[in-house]
């Protein structure tokens, strides 16, 4: 477990959205990306929640809708990793994992990919 504070742990998810491909992003429609210390429950399982309406699922969206989240958990990520390089390789998986549900790529798709 490493420690770090939320600012600085907001500071690095967006560096690591930054990161992320150009074209995986372009089609993010109404979505934002949140960091929150801890999923409802308080369990350290969950490092990541897509919270929306996958696009394959979407038969009309639009007009008064709230965006959908992208959340990122930071102590399960704080708890997970042993160092920064791991936490930075985490944080970068649960991005691309959780952007995956967005564009309605389920759970078993993602682990024969190997981002689950």
């Amino acid at each position: 477990m490493i420690e770090m504070d939320a600012t600085s742990f907001e500071d690095l998810v967006s560096e690591e959205i930054d990161r992320l491909p150009q074209q995986m992003l372009a089609g993010l429609d109404n979505v934002v990306f949140v960091v929150e210390d801890r999923p409802e429950d308080g369990s350290l399982d969950l490092l990541g929640l897509y919270d929306g309406l996958a696009l394959t699922e979407r038969d009309r969206y639009g007009l008064g809708e709230l965006p959908d989240r992208i959340i990122v958990y930071r102590e399960p990520h704080l708890d997970a990793c042993a160092d920064v390089d791991e936490l930075r390789d985490e944080v970068h998986t649960t991005l691309v994992h959780e952007i995956a549900h967005f564009y309605g790529i389920d759970d078993a798709r993602l682990h024969e990919l190997g981002w689950a």
